[in-house]
């Protein structure tokens, strides 16, 4: 579809993948974005996965191993976006490879929701409260501190 300005514009979201036509209008030209958030989303399920299982959770006790993926992986979301919009010409497939395909897989806030649920038993009450609160809360935050930290290392360094 194009614009006023003759410029592509991306899929209309409307596009029904059971109609063929359609469905290769998205292949064809979103193909390669897909691969790359399938690739990477899969290799940060895994990372995620190694993370569980150095920090099992116990039921009733507070989840280090969701919290420090979904913590880490805000950290690194900061990092990247100022890598990829302020300091180097990225090509186009690296936000949707590391930043929706890795760290989207990385990070679980579904499990949080679930583990949230599951703390709120008698006796789990205020780690729940705690891990419902702490989570989003350190999440910001380590966005937060990846980007100011990763523009405090680059500044000065000929960052564009």
């Amino acid at each position: 579809m194009a614009t006023d300005a003759g410029r592509e514009e991306p899929v209309d979201p409307d596009v029904d993948v059971h109609v063929p036509e359609q469905r290769a209008e998205l292949l064809r030209t979103h193909g390669a974005v897909l691969l790359v958030i399938a690739l990477g989303g899969g290799l940060g399920a895994l990372s995620r996965y190694g993370i569980a299982q150095l920090l099992p959770t116990e039921p009733g006790r507070f989840p280090w191993g969701t919290f420090t993926a979904n913590a880490l992986g805000c950290l690194l979301i900061g990092v990247l976006m100022v890598l990829v919009s302020e300091v180097f010409r990225a090509h186009p497939l690296v936000r949707p490879l590391l930043g929706v395909g890795f760290l989207g897989g990385f990070t679980t806030f579904s499990t949080y929701a679930v583990e949230t649920g599951a703390l709120l038993r008698p006796g789990s009450v205020p780690i729940a409260l705690l891990y419902l609160v702490g989570t989003p809360v350190v999440a910001l935050l380590a966005v937060l501190a990846g980007v100011a930290a990763t523009r405090a290392a680059v500044r000065g360094g000929g960052a564009r």
